[in-house]
């Protein structure tokens, strides 16, 4: 059994459902019922990873904080309500591990061993970082301790982190970790590599045509 030590504690934000994913050109409510969906199948996969300890959950969004209920996770409120570094770094005052990590919660196709891989490889560095497919976002920031965690997510945020002194571990990082969602020609390469089952229903319930 992996020992509570070796173990990470993983901060994910989610923010109000009626802003979010935009760039995928549906109706509010549609966006909204896919947005907690992929939030539940990320959340979801790095509850199972052996090397993940507790999940954290900052969300002011209460359509959110109610389908999380499912989910065996510490939700907090946005209480900086100062942009999503801020928020982060108040979540991971509810860690219950020393290391840390932050993650995004649009990997709808992420799997807890690809995530436990990477987990594993954090491991040895104080600061480490993923890459989103795109090459210039991030989707996960691992740090050894609370006082290492230096959230900079934003524009070009993987080589803001990478400038910081955070371990580049991209290139061994399984695409289901870095394949975050945020257009449909995102989403369309998710499903092809496994969305989970919230997400998987949630575009058949809303009839969502992903033939290109």
């Amino acid at each position: 059994m992996t020992q509570h030590a070796d173990r990470w504690s993983l901060i994910i934000p989610v923010k109000r459902v009626e802003i979010a994913k935009t760039r995928l050109a549906l109706e509010v409510d549609a966006r909204s019922t896919l947005a907690i969906a992929m939030a539940l199948d990320t959340i979801a996969a790095a509850i199972g990873s052996e090397l993940v300890a507790a999940v954290v959950v900052v969300t002011d969004d209460q359509r959110a904080r109610t389908a999380l209920r499912e989910l065996e996770v510490t939700i907090v409120a946005d209480v900086p309500d100062a942009g999503l570094n801020a928020a982060l770094t108040h979540g991971a005052a509810s860690a219950l591990t020393s290391r840390v990590a932050a993650m995004s919660s649009d990997l709808p196709a992420l799997r807890a061993e690809d995530l436990s891989l990477v987990l594993a490889e954090a491991q040895g560095h104080a600061t480490a970082v993923v890459a989103d497919v795109q090459g210039s976002g991030t989707t996960l920031l691992c740090a050894q301790s609370r006082a290492a965690f230096a959230p900079q997510f934003g524009v070009s945020s993987l080589a803001a982190h990478v400038a910081a002194g955070a371990f580049d571990l991209t290139p061994v990082a399984p695409e289901s970790v870095r394949r975050d969602v945020d257009t449909v020609d995102d989403l369309r390469a998710a499903v092809a590599l496994g969305v989970g089952l919230r997400t998987r229903q949630a575009l058949e319930s809303l009839s969502v045509e992903l033939d290109r």
